[in-house]
């Protein structure tokens, strides 16, 4: 006697499972634009490198006989896989059954994509397009009904997962609820720009609840999220947004056990870009193009720039020096000339915990005036959250580098200086407690105003103590390591990379830090 009739209903059952919602619900997808969870994962990684767990776990209805009369598979799909022959755990809902709304099955499946990607010490990718739960089926009675009161809370993992390996996530239609908080909880949040959107509740639940008539795109569309620092980055399509999760990875480690993969470069070490020469203007309030001596310095191609719509007056991204992972943080002058905002202290801390938590090395390119200061500053608590990215930087265990490349004033500064960091000045510098212009008006504001001419008095002021603020004293007194031609930083850099390699071999394991403001 064999067990080939088992096997045959086996075999039919993952075939049934494969069929998602069917013809009708796949063609539903398609007329969308959108692509299938099935369709994402194959894409997303290495061909033919899926390796499916759960391929029969559906939501059977059984007849009085124990035959299966419907077969529902589980709406969530999850397994192994490969992105550049790296191991990944990858999972997704199916928008087609339930509209990615979980049946029992597909739960489980779900929350068990972090427990496998924290079991391996592997990045965990998701594929996102789904509600929460549904009141549907909720009211009825008798049978066992939540979980058990000694159970660990189901969050509990997703949090874990954070702490201990890379996790990215992409929006690829309307996400909700419980898929709405993973998209969140990742290191790397992308949405599609046209068929994507992110709400705590839908339209039908805000109009039931607060008489507000709003579409998914007004509640939480793409020109709403890359604004609110949701999402990270958006993509252009879903396989935009594929190559921007395959790229965020490829300058991680596989978790924090593991140190970051650097590769081989062909990026000459002592490229020195003639343009860098003249990046920053002479005169003091003029704007450049800092995003340009960033991509001058890294190697070739390699910046990837992370969040540039939320505090963009913080630029963050990650890049390679002599093919090593790092993580690059620069002020954009051209918004609020680079001064920090809530919302920049907030992408910068959390970025800065990125790189700790990976042990990826920072290059820090600083033209920093200050906490943006004024009444809409003082009500989003700047304060608080500038202190946070004080203590970030403060409390970090990665190596770092600094570039003052111009300002450097008050006490945001200090939130572009970590332990034991490698300072290279520019000529072009300017440092002090205050930048000039509104220190002049506050220290001197009774010559000023006593003065025939007052702005020609606070200008000759300004000119008087600007030539005070020369680098060359700070540099004679020890007070950075190098004052530089702006054309060495690459090469200079490309040197400390090389300093940095035992410790890196040695940056393995958790990190810890206390409570920040």
């Amino acid at each position: 006697m064999s067990w080939e009739a088992e096997v045959k209903e086996l075999e039919r059952r993952r075939y049934l499972a494969q069929q998602q919602g069917g013809k009708e619900g796949i063609a539903k997808q398609h007329a969308k634009g959108r692509l299938t969870i099935r369709e994402r994962i194959d894409s997303v990684l290495d061909s033919g490198s899926f390796r499916e767990h759960g391929r029969a776990t559906a939501s059977p209805v059984y007849d009085d006989n124990g035959e299966v009369i419907e077969y529902v598979p589980a709406n969530y799909v999850v397994g192994f896989g490969k992105i550049d022959e790296r191991r990944v755990v990858i999972g997704g809902e199916d928008f087609t059954l339930k509209g990615g709304s979980p049946n029992a099955a597909g739960l489980r499946k779900s929350v068990y994509a972090e427990h496998l990607a924290v079991q391996y010490k592997v990045p965990l990718v998701r594929m996102l397009e789904g509600g929460g739960g549904s009141v549907k089926g909720g009211a009825k009675k008798g049978g066992t009904v939540g979980e058990p009161v000694f159970s660990e809370p189901r969050f509990k993992i997703i949090a874990d997962a954070l702490s201990q390996v890379p996790v990215a996530s992409g929006a690829m239609g309307a996400v909700a609820g419980f898929p709405a908080g993973r998209l969140v909880a990742s290191h790397f949040a992308v949405m599609t720009r046209h068929t994507a959107q992110v709400l705590i509740g839908g339209p039908a639940l805000v109009e039931r609840a607060l008489g507000v008539k709003m579409s998914k795109d007004e509640l939480g569309g793409a020109q709403v999220h890359a604004a609110s620092g949701i999402v990270d980055n958006l993509a252009d399509d879903e396989h935009d947004a594929f190559r921007q999760i395959r790229r965020f990875l490829s300058y991680l480690p596989g978790s924090i056990w593991q140190r970051t993969p650097r590769i081989a470069n062909s990026d000459p070490v002592d490229r020195m870009e003639q343009e860098l020469l003249n990046a920053v203007p002479r005169e003091s309030n003029a704007p450049f193009d800092m995003r340009a001596i960033v991509e001058m310095i890294v190697d070739a191609d390699s910046f990837f720039e992370i969040g540039a719509l939320f505090g963009p007056s913080q630029i963050c991204g990650l890049a390679r020096l002599d093919g090593q992972p790092v993580g690059v943080l620069a002020n954009d002058c051209r918004f609020y000339a680079g001064a920090m905002t809530a919302e920049a202290a907030q992408k910068y801390r959390r970025f800065v915990e990125m790189c700790d938590t990976f042990h990826i090395p920072v290059i820090n390119f600083v033209d920093q005036p200050g906490f943006m200061i004024g009444p809409e500053s003082e009500q989003a608590g700047t304060i608080r959250y500038g202190m946070a990215a004080v203590a970030a930087a403060a409390q970090a265990t990665i190596p770092w580098a600094v570039i003052q490349v111009h300002k450097g004033f008050g006490v945001a500064t200090a939130a572009h200086y970590a332990p034991g960091s490698y300072v290279l000045a520019w000529p072009s510098v300017e440092s002090g407690a205050l930048p000039l212009e509104g220190g002049v008006a506050v220290a001197y504001h009774r010559e000023i105003a006593a003065a025939d001419n007052p702005e020609e008095k606070r200008r000759q002021l300004e000119e008087g103590l600007r030539q005070n603020r020369s680098p060359f004293p700070r540099a004679e007194s020890f007070a950075v390591h190098e004052l530089i031609d702006p054309r060495e930083t690459r090469p200079m850099l490309c040197e400390w990379v090389e300093w940095i390699q035992p410790q890196l071999d040695n940056l393995l394991g958790p990190v810890r830090f206390g409570m920040r403001p």
